[in-house]
């Protein structure tokens, strides 16, 4: 046994060492970086098929390795031609109905949209929930009496993940004075992830879209669903909505994702209604404080 384990290590150089290292610390930081997301299910997925292909090609099993070879080119078609924009437009259109439904009412509500940045972390803090999205389960959940509706709702493609979740509230002065607590956890967590957030106003009913510390607010049902549907699959584009160009930008945006002042002023321009743009310049925005309290999104 100790001569095995001797040639072992003989055969075993720091080349080897340092390359099963920096594997392994590149296979981590990749799963933490689609933590709670859905390209988690997606990379399970697509590892378990490469092992039974690996094993299908190590035993020659030749009619499965061609099934799993075509079975991965149809499958990459299927992804490339998925319906993100139908998805995109039904989220959109759930989400900006149930605002304006809580608007008139005169509810206040607080919904995250969570886009490429995992929100689990977020999410755990409140009730866990994965139940579909629909005008009537956000209208419940923001029912004062609701013991959830002081919190924040996630929700991930057009499934609701959690309810009653906190959010870090952006602490700065200038927030404190020209906003209430939903607004500054709005900008809270926009500040730190990709995420796009509805708010609607308890005191005046007014909605408001949040998106990377900028706001865009006194939004009727129409305009909210069209910014909604451009930040959330920016391939719309090619339907001219916005006045976006076919490749998913907007002029002058360089081919990049549209940003939500861009939006804000397209929005106004298709429905003759400007809607109020408040983008925050970089010396008043605050920045990311790693000891900031998440507190419960309130009144």
């Amino acid at each position: 046994m100790p001569q095995l384990l001797q040639s072992i290590l003989e055969q075993v150089r720091l080349s080897t060492v340092v390359d099963i290292a920096i594997t392994a610390i590149l296979i981590y930081w990749l799963f933490s970086l689609i933590r709670g997301t859905r390209a988690v299910r997606l990379v399970i997925g697509v590892s378990v098929l490469f092992a039974v292909y690996a094993l299908a090609q190590f035993f020659e099993l030749r009619l499965l390795s061609q099934i799993l070879q075509t079975g991965a080119v149809v499958g990459s078609l299927a992804w490339i031609l998925s319906p993100n924009e139908r998805r995109a437009e039904h989220v959109a259109a759930e989400v900006a109905r149930a605002a304006a439904l809580l608007s008139a009412d005169g509810h206040g509500a607080l919904i995250v949209l969570e886009r490429e940045t995992g929100l689990e972390e977020i999410a755990e803090t409140g009730v866990m929930i994965h139940g579909d999205l629909s005008v009537d389960l956000l209208r419940t959940i923001f029912m004062p009496r609701s013991a959830l509706h002081d919190g924040a709702v996630i929700v991930r493609d057009d499934t609701i993940v959690a309810a009653g979740a906190l959010l870090p509230l952006a602490e700065t002065t200038v927030h404190t004075e020209r906003f209430g607590t939903r607004h500054r956890a709005a900008l809270g967590i926009t500040e730190q992830t990709d995420a796009a957030v509805v708010v609607v106003s308890e005191e005046n009913g007014q909605v408001s879209l949040v998106e990377r510390a900028r706001i865009v607010r006194n939004l009727s049902e129409p305009q909210l669903i069209r910014a909604l549907v451009a930040l959330l699959d920016p391939s719309s584009g090619r339907r001219s909505i916005f006045g976006l160009r076919t490749d998913g930008s907007s002029p002058g945006t360089g081919g990049r994702a549209p940003r939500l002042g861009d939006l804000g002023r397209a929005v106004g321009r298709r429905t003759g209604r400007r809607p109020s743009t408040v983008d925050l310049p970089a010396a008043e925005r605050p920045h990311d404080d790693p000891s900031a309290t998440a507190v419960q999104a309130q009144r």
